[in-house]
């Protein structure tokens, strides 16, 4: 039984530490006897002889249940506490969650230590308080329009909760900045998470402008300073924390607010151990920090909208209108065309690079494939390349350089629609940074320019290969593909148009476009998910292990339990009641110092 003091003081005695070893089997404390002169307490960081060398570790308080030998704390290695008791509690619920050591969730919650960063620190001294500080006094009048909002700035202002918020793609911005603003007139601090840091969000932007000296952007940066800014932010200079995925463990004191940037952003789900996701890690710490959590997105993603949480979204229908034109020859519609011709500042998504796909060698008639590894081939800047290794274009078959195409990249579509519009038609490269539009101008872009950059009031907006979505791989990539494509049709807000190239107009996906609400899509998301046993909501785990894996698994009743062999090794993919993962991490950590787990990974990439 463990009981844990207060990280203000300092501990003495029997200890528990976290070895900062990041293996599953060692997933446990071990305890330790601290020295009072140390002065160490819940959070510090100290060296411990661990089978016989010298490691690294976090107290994590005091121990009750004494074993029979117990080794001594060398020293602290560090004046920093890197969490408290109520931190602590969200690290240990990431690392029961997603089934991770302990020591690894530390690590990816805490950036990079630089020890010469840390002259000077005092843990003892007093912090500043965010309601002793001077207010910043701002209007909320973009949100206070919301439907729902009432209940909301109740909550931001003094109370607990989580809601899920639609804002008008014109309003994106606004609506974070008002409601960090309520929570600061309650005298707490905001952690604002955005999916990405480059370019920097308008959304963080915003803040920035609005709040001031007040804000602390926690966005990439060097490893000193990075580290420097996070030791300022556990100080208390900062009320309004912004950052990308790890911001949401910032150390933030009377912490009243996450606000969730783009929630359906992939980016918000780590790709490594220990895998988790910022919304329910936002959702999370607002319960055991007594703060509101809202989840922000143009298209919120299926997760958000299976927890049932109370909405906020614009009272009126704000959303551009949208046309669903089929596909004319060559892939493009002559209504799309004849809009082209007089649009001065408008935005074509093509999700497709390069100028088209190689069909057919032109010396052998044989179907086009890569000679080195079978892969598709793509023209692209007046060359043909294998889109998986990247090598020269030659026939699997005859070892010809050239090839029938079948166009259709964005390379193309500049071609075409540069003939078509009255002002310059660009597409934007992989080397440069996403941008919206310039005045007489229209740009060709991709999934990855569709980003946080303000409003856009383009003239157009049109949307190009629908269709392709449904033959894309992955459980949610027809998720992902309406997120991206709702997005870029709000830079038509507020005067402008989009146009939508489909070729059924009745699927869900585009009836989302047209009305600016994913309910049906989301509805008819949660039927196919669950059909395909892998239902929103539920944990996935896979679990790579010895033959007795299957077995061991079984008894906790997934609802789809898949099991496959590679390289001898046997590979358990399983979906569960997200209330049985406890008892399953348990019973993987025994198996793992058993020998029969080698690897856990959570909410994997299907």
């Amino acid at each position: 039984m463990t009981s844990v003091a207060s990280s203000a003081d300092g501990l003495s005695g029997p200890v528990g530490v976290c070895v900062d070893r990041p293996l599953l089997s060692l997933d446990r404390p071990f305890t330790y006897d601290l020295p009072a002169e140390l002065g160490a307490g819940v959070g510090s960081l100290v060296q411990v002889p661990f089978h016989g060398r010298a490691t690294r570790g976090w107290v994590l308080g005091s121990i009750e249940d004494l074993p029979e030998r117990m080794l001594e704390i060398k020293k602290v290695v560090s004046p920093v506490r890197f969490f408290d008791e109520r931190r602590l509690e969200l690290l240990r619920w990431v690392s029961e969650r997603y089934v991770a050591p302990l020591s690894v969730v530390i690590s990816r919650a805490v950036p990079p230590r630089v020890a010469s960063e840390e002259a000077g620190w005092d843990q003892t001294e007093d912090r500043v308080v965010a309601s002793t500080r001077p207010g910043v006094a701002r209007d909320v009048s973009v949100l206070a329009a919301y439907r729902g909002a009432e209940g909301a700035l109740e909550a931001i202002g003094r109370g607990t909760g989580a809601f899920v918020a639609r804002p008008a793609p014109d309003d994106e911005q606004a609506l974070a900045v008002d409601a960090v603003a309520a929570c600061l007139a309650g005298g707490r601090r905001a952690i604002v998470v955005v999916p990405e840091a480059a370019p920097v969000p308008a959304t963080a932007s915003a803040l920035l402008d609005a709040f001031g000296d007040h804000a602390a952007l926690f966005l990439g940066g060097g490893k000193r300073s990075r580290y420097r800014l996070w030791l300022e932010i556990a100080a208390g200079r900062y009320d309004v924390v912004i950052g990308t995925r790890p911001a949401v463990f910032a150390p933030v004191d009377g912490l009243g607010l996450i606000y969730l940037a783009r929630e359906s952003h992939p980016a918000h789900r780590e790709d490594r151990a220990p895998y988790y996701h910022g919304r329910d890690v936002a959702l999370a710490r607002s319960r055991l920090e007594r703060a509101v959590c809202v989840l922000a997105a143009v298209c919120p993603s299926a997760e958000a909208a299976a927890l049932g949480l109370p909405e906020v979204e614009p009272s009126v229908r704000r959303w551009p209108p949208v046309e669903i034109v089929r596909p004319g020859p060559a892939g493009r519609a002559p209504r799309l065309v004849k809009a082209l011709e007089t649009t001065h500042r408008g935005f074509v998504f093509s999700p497709l690079q390069g100028y088209g796909v190689a069909q057919v060698c032109r010396s052998c008639g044989q179907p086009a494939a890569c000679a080195s590894c079978g892969g598709l081939l793509r023209a692209a800047t007046g060359a043909v390349t294998c889109v998986v290794c990247r090598a020269p274009g030659r026939c699997r078959s005859c070892g010809g350089t050239s090839f029938g195409v079948r166009r259709g990249g964005a390379e193309d579509v500049e071609e075409w629609a540069g003939r078509a519009a009255p002002v310059p038609v660009r597409r934007l490269r992989e080397d440069e940074p996403a941008r919206l539009p310039e005045r007489n101008e229209i740009l060709v872009g991709g999934p990855d320019d569709i980003r946080d950059l303000g409003t856009g009031d383009l003239d157009l907006v049109a949307i190009l290969d629908v269709d392709l979505a449904d033959r894309r791989p992955g459980l949610a990539a027809r998720e992902r593909s309406l997120a991206t494509w709702m997005e870029a049709v709000g830079w038509a807000r507020p005067r402008g148009r989009a146009i939508v190239q489909a070729s059924s107009p009745g699927d869900p996906m585009v009836q989302a476009l047209v009305r600016g609400n994913p309910d049906r899509f989301h509805a008819d998301e949660m039927r196919r998910r669950h059909e395909a046993g892998l239902p929103v909501g539920a944990a996935v785990f896979r679990v790579i292990g010895s033959v007795d894996l299957e077995v061991e698994l079984r008894p906790f009743d997934p609802s789809t339990l898949l099991v496959s062999a590679s390289e001898g090794r046997t590979v358990c993919l399983l979906a569960l009641d997200p209330e049985r993962v406890s008892a399953l991490g348990t019973r993987l950590r025994e198996l793992a110092a058993n020998g029969v787990v080698d690897r856990v990974e959570a909410e994997p990439h299907l």
